[in-house]
Protein backbone atom coordinates (compact mmCIF):
# COMPACT_ATOMS: atom_id res chain seq x y z
CA UNK A 1 0.00 0.00 0.00
CA UNK A 2 1.28 3.56 -1.26
CA UNK A 3 0.67 6.41 1.63
CA UNK A 4 0.00 9.81 0.35
CA UNK A 5 2.39 11.10 3.68
CA UNK A 6 6.20 10.91 3.41
CA UNK A 7 6.13 10.28 7.20
CA UNK A 8 3.85 6.65 6.93
CA UNK A 9 5.26 5.84 3.47
CA UNK A 10 8.52 5.85 5.62
CA UNK A 11 7.20 3.52 8.46
CA UNK A 12 6.33 1.35 6.05
CA UNK A 13 9.84 1.34 4.68
CA UNK A 14 8.54 2.30 1.46
CA UNK A 15 10.56 4.58 -1.26
CA UNK A 16 10.10 7.99 -0.57
CA UNK A 17 11.30 11.43 -2.45
CA UNK A 18 13.37 12.32 0.86
CA UNK A 19 13.02 11.17 3.98
CA UNK A 20 10.25 13.32 6.30
CA UNK A 21 11.38 14.68 9.23
CA UNK A 22 9.08 15.72 12.45
CA UNK A 23 10.92 16.80 15.47
CA UNK A 24 10.04 15.55 19.50
CA UNK A 25 9.18 19.06 20.90
CA UNK A 26 8.34 20.74 18.22
CA UNK A 27 5.98 22.56 19.93
CA UNK A 28 7.30 24.10 22.91
CA UNK A 29 9.10 27.23 24.34
CA UNK A 30 11.41 28.03 21.75
CA UNK A 31 8.61 29.17 20.18
CA UNK A 32 7.27 32.86 20.91
CA UNK A 33 3.60 31.83 19.63
CA UNK A 34 4.08 29.03 22.03
CA UNK A 35 4.92 31.08 25.32
CA UNK A 36 2.47 33.11 24.61
CA UNK A 37 -0.38 30.43 24.13
CA UNK A 38 0.96 28.99 28.08
CA UNK A 39 0.54 32.31 29.00
CA UNK A 40 -2.93 32.25 28.14
CA UNK A 41 -3.57 29.08 29.43
CA UNK A 42 -2.17 30.19 33.06
CA UNK A 43 0.17 26.76 33.07
CA UNK A 44 1.26 23.91 31.57
CA UNK A 45 -1.32 21.36 32.71
CA UNK A 46 -4.28 23.66 31.72
CA UNK A 47 -2.37 24.17 28.45
CA UNK A 48 -2.62 20.45 28.00
CA UNK A 49 -6.32 20.31 29.62
CA UNK A 50 -7.64 22.68 26.82
CA UNK A 51 -8.28 21.58 23.70
CA UNK A 52 -8.25 24.61 21.47
CA UNK A 53 -5.35 25.81 22.98
CA UNK A 54 -3.19 21.92 22.80
CA UNK A 55 -4.49 21.95 19.50
CA UNK A 56 -3.46 25.40 18.91
CA UNK A 57 0.04 24.63 20.40
CA UNK A 58 0.63 21.72 18.09
CA UNK A 59 -0.35 23.17 14.70
CA UNK A 60 2.02 26.34 15.76
CA UNK A 61 5.25 24.69 14.16
CA UNK A 62 3.53 23.38 10.93
CA UNK A 63 2.50 26.91 10.60
CA UNK A 64 6.50 28.01 10.34
CA UNK A 65 8.35 24.78 9.10
CA UNK A 66 7.58 22.05 6.68
CA UNK A 67 7.67 19.26 8.73
CA UNK A 68 6.28 15.75 7.52
CA UNK A 69 4.09 15.24 10.63
CA UNK A 70 2.34 16.86 14.13
CA UNK A 71 2.81 15.17 17.35
CA UNK A 72 -0.12 15.74 19.92
CA UNK A 73 0.88 18.08 22.67
CA UNK A 74 0.32 16.29 25.42
CA UNK A 75 3.03 15.01 28.60
CA UNK A 76 2.94 11.52 29.57
CA UNK A 77 1.92 12.02 33.08
CA UNK A 78 -1.61 13.00 32.30
CA UNK A 79 -2.17 9.58 33.32
CA UNK A 80 -0.66 10.29 36.41
CA UNK A 81 -2.98 13.12 36.94
CA UNK A 82 -5.89 10.98 36.52
CA UNK A 83 -4.95 8.96 38.79
CA UNK A 84 -5.32 11.69 41.11
CA UNK A 85 -1.33 11.16 42.14
CA UNK A 86 -0.94 15.09 42.84
CA UNK A 87 1.09 15.73 39.72
CA UNK A 88 2.38 19.09 39.64
CA UNK A 89 4.98 20.74 37.02
CA UNK A 90 7.13 22.83 38.82
CA UNK A 91 9.41 25.35 36.76
CA UNK A 92 12.67 24.49 38.31
CA UNK A 93 12.19 20.86 38.80
CA UNK A 94 10.04 19.41 36.04
CA UNK A 95 7.27 17.13 37.39
CA UNK A 96 6.34 16.30 40.52
CA UNK A 97 4.82 13.66 42.02
CA UNK A 98 3.33 14.18 45.60
CA UNK A 99 1.74 11.36 46.34
CA UNK A 100 4.46 8.21 45.19
CA UNK A 101 3.64 4.86 45.08
CA UNK A 102 6.27 2.62 47.20
CA UNK A 103 4.02 0.11 48.82
CA UNK A 104 1.65 -2.39 48.18
CA UNK A 105 -0.80 -0.09 49.90
CA UNK A 106 -0.22 2.52 47.68
CA UNK A 107 -0.74 0.10 44.48
CA UNK A 108 -3.59 -1.04 46.21
CA UNK A 109 -5.30 2.40 46.61
CA UNK A 110 -4.40 3.07 42.69
CA UNK A 111 -8.44 3.86 41.02
CA UNK A 112 -9.22 2.17 37.85
CA UNK A 113 -9.23 4.88 35.87
CA UNK A 114 -11.13 5.10 32.51
CA UNK A 115 -8.89 7.10 30.07
CA UNK A 116 -12.08 8.27 27.31
CA UNK A 117 -13.70 9.61 30.55
CA UNK A 118 -10.64 10.87 32.73
CA UNK A 119 -8.73 12.18 29.97
CA UNK A 120 -11.38 13.31 27.74
CA UNK A 121 -9.90 16.42 26.80
CA UNK A 122 -6.80 14.31 24.84
CA UNK A 123 -9.22 13.17 22.84
CA UNK A 124 -10.79 16.21 22.07
CA UNK A 125 -7.54 17.70 21.14
CA UNK A 126 -7.14 14.61 18.45
CA UNK A 127 -10.55 15.20 17.07
CA UNK A 128 -9.78 19.19 17.07
CA UNK A 129 -6.40 18.59 14.96
CA UNK A 130 -7.94 15.81 12.57
CA UNK A 131 -10.25 18.53 11.33
CA UNK A 132 -7.12 21.10 11.18
CA UNK A 133 -4.35 19.32 9.39
CA UNK A 134 -4.11 18.65 6.19
CA UNK A 135 -4.29 15.17 4.80
CA UNK A 136 -0.96 14.66 4.36
CA UNK A 137 0.50 15.69 7.64
CA UNK A 138 -0.53 12.43 10.11
CA UNK A 139 -0.88 13.00 13.62
CA UNK A 140 0.89 11.38 15.96
CA UNK A 141 -0.49 9.94 19.09
CA UNK A 142 1.69 8.86 22.48
CA UNK A 143 2.72 7.33 25.81
CA UNK A 144 5.30 7.00 28.21
CA UNK A 145 6.10 3.36 28.59
CA UNK A 146 5.35 1.69 31.68
CA UNK A 147 8.69 1.23 33.23
CA UNK A 148 9.24 5.35 32.32
CA UNK A 149 6.16 6.25 33.95
CA UNK A 150 6.17 3.97 37.25
CA UNK A 151 9.65 5.64 37.08
CA UNK A 152 7.83 9.12 37.84
CA UNK A 153 5.54 7.51 39.96
CA UNK A 154 7.93 5.90 42.37
CA UNK A 155 10.50 8.63 42.60
CA UNK A 156 8.24 11.41 43.09
CA UNK A 157 10.29 13.62 40.70
CA UNK A 158 13.04 13.08 37.63
CA UNK A 159 16.41 12.73 38.70
CA UNK A 160 19.50 11.51 37.33
CA UNK A 161 19.83 8.21 39.29
CA UNK A 162 15.54 7.37 40.00
CA UNK A 163 17.06 5.29 43.30
CA UNK A 164 14.28 4.53 44.83
CA UNK A 165 13.01 2.91 41.59
CA UNK A 166 16.16 0.92 41.56
CA UNK A 167 15.91 0.05 44.84
CA UNK A 168 12.09 -1.20 44.68
CA UNK A 169 13.04 -3.15 41.33
CA UNK A 170 15.84 -4.57 43.94
CA UNK A 171 13.79 -5.05 47.29
CA UNK A 172 10.32 -5.55 45.89
CA UNK A 173 10.10 -6.75 42.61
CA UNK A 174 7.34 -8.49 42.29
CA UNK A 175 5.17 -4.88 43.63
CA UNK A 176 7.07 -2.85 40.89
CA UNK A 177 6.04 -5.77 38.39
CA UNK A 178 2.43 -5.37 39.68
CA UNK A 179 2.42 -1.44 38.81
CA UNK A 180 3.71 -1.82 35.36
CA UNK A 181 1.27 -4.59 34.98
CA UNK A 182 -1.49 -1.97 35.80
CA UNK A 183 0.04 0.87 33.67
CA UNK A 184 0.07 -1.27 30.94
CA UNK A 185 -3.08 -2.21 31.04
CA UNK A 186 -3.86 1.75 31.38
CA UNK A 187 -1.88 2.43 28.44
CA UNK A 188 -3.18 -0.07 25.99
CA UNK A 189 -6.50 1.62 26.75
CA UNK A 190 -5.50 5.13 26.48
CA UNK A 191 -3.81 4.62 23.18
CA UNK A 192 -6.49 2.61 21.75
CA UNK A 193 -8.52 5.55 22.48
CA UNK A 194 -6.23 7.90 21.10
CA UNK A 195 -6.50 5.92 17.55
CA UNK A 196 -10.24 5.65 17.69
CA UNK A 197 -10.16 10.02 18.18
CA UNK A 198 -7.94 10.22 14.60
CA UNK A 199 -3.97 8.98 15.93
CA UNK A 200 -2.82 7.85 13.15
CA UNK A 201 0.79 6.55 14.27
CA UNK A 202 1.68 6.19 17.85
CA UNK A 203 4.74 6.48 19.58
CA UNK A 204 6.09 4.92 22.72
CA UNK A 205 8.70 7.22 24.89
CA UNK A 206 11.33 4.77 27.12
CA UNK A 207 13.13 7.51 28.07
CA UNK A 208 14.30 5.74 31.29
CA UNK A 209 15.12 2.51 29.68
CA UNK A 210 18.94 3.17 29.36
CA UNK A 211 18.81 3.09 33.35
CA UNK A 212 18.92 -0.68 33.19
CA UNK A 213 21.42 -3.77 32.51
CA UNK A 214 20.48 -5.49 29.76
CA UNK A 215 18.77 -8.53 31.85
CA UNK A 216 16.54 -6.11 33.72
CA UNK A 217 15.77 -4.12 30.83
CA UNK A 218 14.23 -7.19 28.99
CA UNK A 219 12.20 -7.92 32.34
CA UNK A 220 11.28 -4.52 33.62
CA UNK A 221 10.93 -2.28 30.32
CA UNK A 222 10.46 -4.19 27.19
CA UNK A 223 8.46 -6.81 28.21
CA UNK A 224 5.57 -4.34 29.13
CA UNK A 225 6.43 -2.47 25.26
CA UNK A 226 6.00 -5.84 23.81
CA UNK A 227 2.58 -6.54 25.65
CA UNK A 228 1.50 -2.98 24.89
CA UNK A 229 2.60 -3.04 21.04
CA UNK A 230 0.39 -6.46 20.63
CA UNK A 231 -2.30 -5.72 21.98
CA UNK A 232 -2.41 -2.36 19.95
CA UNK A 233 -1.64 -4.60 16.99
CA UNK A 234 -4.03 -7.11 17.00
CA UNK A 235 -6.61 -4.03 17.25
CA UNK A 236 -5.24 -2.11 14.39
CA UNK A 237 -2.78 -4.18 12.22
CA UNK A 238 -2.01 -1.82 10.44
CA UNK A 239 -1.45 0.80 12.84
CA UNK A 240 2.42 2.35 12.85
CA UNK A 241 3.96 1.93 16.39
CA UNK A 242 7.31 3.77 17.22
CA UNK A 243 10.00 3.11 20.01
CA UNK A 244 11.97 5.73 21.58
CA UNK A 245 14.43 4.78 24.05
CA UNK A 246 17.45 6.70 25.44
CA UNK A 247 20.75 5.17 25.92
CA UNK A 248 19.03 1.84 23.84
CA UNK A 249 22.10 0.72 21.79
CA UNK A 250 23.01 -2.48 23.21
CA UNK A 251 19.23 -3.72 22.89
CA UNK A 252 18.60 -2.44 19.54
CA UNK A 253 17.79 -6.11 18.32
CA UNK A 254 15.34 -6.63 21.12
CA UNK A 255 13.91 -3.71 20.83
CA UNK A 256 13.35 -4.76 16.82
CA UNK A 257 11.51 -8.17 18.05
CA UNK A 258 8.93 -6.43 19.99
CA UNK A 259 6.74 -5.72 16.87
CA UNK A 260 7.24 -2.04 16.48
CA UNK A 261 7.25 -0.37 13.03
CA UNK A 262 10.40 2.01 13.48
CA UNK A 263 12.88 2.78 16.78
CA UNK A 264 13.64 6.22 17.74
CA UNK A 265 17.26 6.62 18.56
CA UNK A 266 19.35 9.06 20.70
CA UNK A 267 22.22 10.81 19.32
CA UNK A 268 24.66 8.23 20.83
CA UNK A 269 24.26 5.29 18.12
CA UNK A 270 25.69 5.81 14.75
CA UNK A 271 22.28 5.33 12.85
CA UNK A 272 24.17 3.39 9.49
CA UNK A 273 25.39 1.12 12.36
CA UNK A 274 22.07 0.52 13.60
CA UNK A 275 20.52 0.18 10.13
CA UNK A 276 23.24 -3.11 9.64
CA UNK A 277 22.08 -4.33 12.97
CA UNK A 278 18.22 -4.67 12.27
CA UNK A 279 18.06 -4.82 8.54
CA UNK A 280 14.78 -4.14 7.37
CA UNK A 281 12.89 -5.28 10.41
CA UNK A 282 12.38 -1.68 11.38
CA UNK A 283 12.61 1.34 10.15
CA UNK A 284 14.40 4.14 12.24
CA UNK A 285 13.85 7.55 13.74
CA UNK A 286 16.77 10.01 14.11
CA UNK A 287 18.99 11.18 15.38
CA UNK A 288 20.70 14.42 15.35
CA UNK A 289 22.50 15.72 18.84
CA UNK A 290 20.16 18.38 19.81
CA UNK A 291 23.53 20.14 20.96
CA UNK A 292 24.01 21.01 17.68
CA UNK A 293 20.99 22.88 17.28
CA UNK A 294 23.17 25.62 18.99
CA UNK A 295 26.03 25.70 16.66
CA UNK A 296 26.32 27.74 13.41
CA UNK A 297 24.18 27.11 9.91
CA UNK A 298 27.52 25.36 8.71
CA UNK A 299 28.22 22.99 11.51
CA UNK A 300 24.26 22.20 11.53
CA UNK A 301 24.15 21.12 7.78
CA UNK A 302 27.08 18.98 7.92
CA UNK A 303 25.84 16.78 10.81
CA UNK A 304 22.39 16.58 8.97
CA UNK A 305 23.89 15.55 5.87
CA UNK A 306 26.34 13.15 8.11
CA UNK A 307 23.33 11.58 9.14
CA UNK A 308 21.99 11.34 6.21
CA UNK A 309 24.67 9.86 4.59
CA UNK A 310 25.30 7.21 7.45
CA UNK A 311 21.85 5.90 7.24
CA UNK A 312 21.96 5.72 3.39
CA UNK A 313 19.81 5.14 0.20
CA UNK A 314 17.27 3.15 1.88
CA UNK A 315 14.10 3.33 2.40
CA UNK A 316 13.15 3.54 6.38
CA UNK A 317 14.53 6.71 7.55
CA UNK A 318 12.61 9.15 9.63
CA UNK A 319 14.98 12.31 10.81
CA UNK A 320 14.56 13.55 13.68
CA UNK A 321 16.15 14.67 17.20
CA UNK A 322 18.03 12.78 19.17
CA UNK A 323 15.73 14.04 21.99
CA UNK A 324 13.58 16.48 22.56
CA UNK A 325 14.01 20.85 21.15
CA UNK A 326 15.67 22.64 23.52
CA UNK A 327 13.96 25.55 24.97
CA UNK A 328 16.49 28.46 23.96
CA UNK A 329 17.75 27.09 20.42
CA UNK A 330 16.84 29.90 17.81
CA UNK A 331 13.82 29.14 15.73
CA UNK A 332 15.93 29.53 12.49
CA UNK A 333 17.83 26.75 13.52
CA UNK A 334 14.67 24.74 13.17
CA UNK A 335 14.25 25.65 10.12
CA UNK A 336 18.06 25.35 8.28
CA UNK A 337 17.48 21.93 9.37
CA UNK A 338 14.34 21.00 8.28
CA UNK A 339 15.16 22.54 5.00
CA UNK A 340 18.29 20.30 5.08
CA UNK A 341 16.45 17.07 5.31
CA UNK A 342 14.29 17.68 2.43
CA UNK A 343 17.20 18.91 0.21
CA UNK A 344 19.31 15.58 0.88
Amino acid sequence: MTHSSRFLSALARQPVDCPPVWLMRQAGRYLPEYRATREQAGSFLQLCKTPELACEVTLQPLRRFDLDAAILFADILLIADAMGLGLQMVETQGPVITQPIRSAKDLANLPHIHPEHDLAYVYQTIRLLRKELPSHIPLIGFAGSPWTVAAYLVEGRGTKEFYALRGLMYGQPDLLHALLHYLTEVTVTYLSAQVKAGAQALMLFDTWGGLLNPVHYLAFSLEYVRQITHALKALYPSLPLILYSKNGAASLEARAGTGVDALGLDWTVDIGHARQRVGQRVALQGNLDPGVLYSSPETLRKEIRAILSSFGPYPGHIFNLGHGIPLDVPPDNIKILVDTVHEG
